[in-house]
């Protein structure tokens, strides 16, 4: 019975032992560690080349789990919903919108954009008539020894060129519209694809800080990464919500005023002003601009104004949208989590298109205030500072849910009994 139990002891010490051999591994030398890392930064950049094309689809389904995420949580918090419920009903509200969108404004806006293509050659000779006229009065201009007439260049001999050389292309203003209508169904289908992505890191979204702290798994690391992670984070909600707002906004005004004014195009001309409210700084700019154009080169208005009148009113009111919006709606909207001069943002902003295109010019902004973060928090840490200047502002207490709303009116309404 002893030898039994001597003999049963010795088997579990061995099997104790092996267990422990297998569990413990040699640490990587320093050479291994480079050379994984290099490999691993190697293999990384050889993918994100390789597969390019997708990573505009990615960032932009991860950009649209961002900003649906308040909506979804309060669903969660303030119904019987649970969260993959709520996922799947703001997705489709939202699919069904973008569809009834597209269906409703898009034949409108292919009609509008195909009669601002076919107005091309008009626009060209009312600026060659506008030209000659203007320097018809003009003396001629001496520079030295050179002396300029300006009045005899013919401008209608240019116009006539220019419009030689756009009217083949406007010929095929057929194939422009099939080429639209082809673009359109591979939009959905890109949209399908970035909708399916979205949904799945919408359903991970909440392990986000649970994946940060097991990756920064030292306590005070902890501390700075889930800091840095809020604080990025209120960069890029403040930004992206913001942006999509603003953006129905200007698109909204931008439509009905022009309407009002007697622009020609004002639908299209609308939603240009709302996509280019993503690129900051020259986008609105050139909306602007685009607008201005196509006011002053419409053959009249039914307010019976000149063309140069006419511009001028649809500048005030561009100006004036912009004003309000800079000074009124942004400030309540997207408040100051930027916090970036606007020439940096404009050097950003030709800096990321050359990147990655348009993409990377709608993203500019918040990815330099976000290296602006991590840098100044790096630079802090490399001269042994505390890594953030200011404290955290205290995040206030969660909103009650509406189940608790109407239970606390309902405690207030509802008489108590009597003894």
């Amino acid at each position: 019975m002893a030898e039994n139990k001597e003999h049963t002891n010795i088997d579990s010490n061995n099997a104790q032992d092996s267990l422990a051999a297998v569990n413990e591994s040699p640490p990587w030398g320093r050479s291994v560690k480079v050379i994984v890392g290099v490999s691993a930064l190697l293999l990384l950049l050889w993918l994100g080349f390789r597969f390019q094309s997708l990573i505009g689809q990615i960032v932009a389904a991860i950009i649209i789990a961002y900003i649906l995420n308040p909506l979804i949580n309060l669903i969660d918090r303030n119904t019987a919903f649970k969260r993959s419920s709520g996922i799947l009903i703001v997705y489709l509200v939202l699919g069904l919108s973008i569809i009834g969108a597209i269906i409703a404004l898009g034949f409108a806006a292919v009609e509008q954009i195909s009669s601002l293509i076919q107005e091309i050659p008009t626009f060209i000779t009312e600026t060659a008539v506008l030209i000659q006229s203007t320097i018809a009065g003009l003396e001629p201009i001496s520079i030295g020894p050179f002396t300029i007439d300006l009045t005899t260049f013919d401008w209608t001999i240019i116009s006539d060129q220019l419009v030689g050389l756009v009217e083949p292309i406007l010929g095929r203003s057929g194939e422009i519209v099939t080429s639209i209508a082809t673009t359109t169904v591979s939009f959905l289908t890109i949209l399908l694809f970035v909708f399916v992505l979205s949904v799945y890191f919408a359903i991970e979204i909440p392990e986000l800080g649970s994946y940060i702290s097991r990756v920064a798994y030292q306590p005070g690391y902890q501390k700075d990464a889930e800091r840095l992670t809020r604080e990025s984070g209120r960069i890029w909600s403040a930004y992206l919500r913001g942006q999509v707002i603003l953006g129905l906004v200007i698109f909204l005004v931008v439509w009905i005023g022009l309407a009002i004014l007697g622009v020609q195009n004002s639908l299209a001309l609308g939603i240009l002003s709302g996509l280019l409210e993503f690129i900051p700084v020259i986008g609105p700019v050139v909306g602007a601009g685009t607008a201005m154009v196509v006011a002053f080169f419409q053959p009249d208005n039914y307010m019976g104004l000149s063309s140069l009148t006419h511009t001028g009113i649809v500048l005030a009111f561009m100006i004036v949208v912009q004003q309000v919006e800079n000074n009124l709606l942004v400030p309540r909207i997207v408040g100051d989590a930027l916090d970036l001069h606007p020439l940096v943002v404009m050097v950003g902003v030709f800096m990321g298109s050359s990147l990655a295109g348009i993409l990377g010019a709608v993203l500019a902004a918040p990815v330099i205030a976000t290296i602006k973060l991590l840098g100044i928090y790096g630079w802090r840490k490399m001269f042994d500072l505390p890594p953030f200047a200011a404290p955290e502002l205290e995040q206030p207490p969660p909103s009650p849910t509406l189940r608790e709303r109407v239970s606390q009116i309902a405690s207030k309404i509802t008489p108590k009994p009597k003894n």
